[in-house]
């Protein structure tokens, strides 16, 4: 599994660190106290890269869903 951040170029390096931690689950507190600014920053830096519309997308492989060696046409129209 690997995770992307699409639109990262667009984001400051605070927020990019502010993102990357919040789309792992941290608090914002822990998160604060980590990067040793306050609860307050770290909440603007995330809504501000919010809205500069970064995407987090989440790329498997195929094998992963166990789709690895199904054809296209299995499955369609063979029940």
């Amino acid at each position: 599994m690997k995770v992307e951040i699409r639109g990262v170029e667009d984001l400051s390096y605070r927020e990019r660190q502010v993102v990357v931690l919040k789309e792992m689950g941290e608090a914002t507190e822990k998160i604060a106290k980590k990067l040793k600014i306050s609860p307050s920053s770290v909440a603007t830096l995330y809504n501000r890269a919010k809205a500069k519309g970064y995407q987090v997308v989440i790329v498997l492989p195929g094998d992963a869903l166990g789709l690895n060696g199904i054809d296209e046409d299995e499955g369609e129209g063979n029940e």
